[in-house]
């Protein structure tokens, strides 16, 4: 497992700084930084601010995906599915959060809402073809391989 360095601006309003909270972790725990109670009704959406800004090494991206466990249990998930913070993004990290669920949710300041991960990013040479190389499986798509 490589180690680098992920350098956090902690903001007046931060209710804590990112966390892994297992040893064997891939991903490290955000906190939800409002100053007030967040109620999400169902199918609401609302961006929840965190109280960091980062700084990613040359070549790094940052992750931010759903907690497993407050998607199963309580409905609350991403509103854009995976987010992605570009390594010269110097902004606040905010997360996006839906209520997939009937019952209304609570987001309360320090709650772990998200987790975020540190991948590095591989760009691609584009090569316009003006045609693709044949396999087995050729242009079948969603559910040709089976179910």
């Amino acid at each position: 497992m490589e180690n680098i360095v992920l350098k956090v601006e902690k903001l007046e309003h931060c209710a804590g700084l990112p966390e892994y909270k297992t040893e064997g972790a891939a991903g490290m725990d955000l906190m939800a930084a409002n100053t007030e109670d967040v109620v999400l009704k169902p199918l609401d959406r609302a961006l929840i601010p965190t109280g960091i800004k980062i700084e990613l090494p040359r070549g790094y991206e940052a992750q931010i995906r759903p907690r497993s466990g407050l998607a199963i249990k309580s409905g609350i998930t991403l509103s854009n599915c995976v987010g992605t913070i570009d390594e010269d993004y110097r902004g606040e990290v905010c997360v996006g959060l839906i209520n997939l669920s009937k019952e209304e949710f609570t987001i309360k300041r320090g709650d772990r809402i998200a987790q975020m991960l540190i991948a590095p990013v591989v760009r691609a040479n584009i090569q316009a073809l003006e045609e693709l190389s044949a396999t087995a499986r050729g242009t079948g798509g969603f559910g040709s391989t089976g179910v």
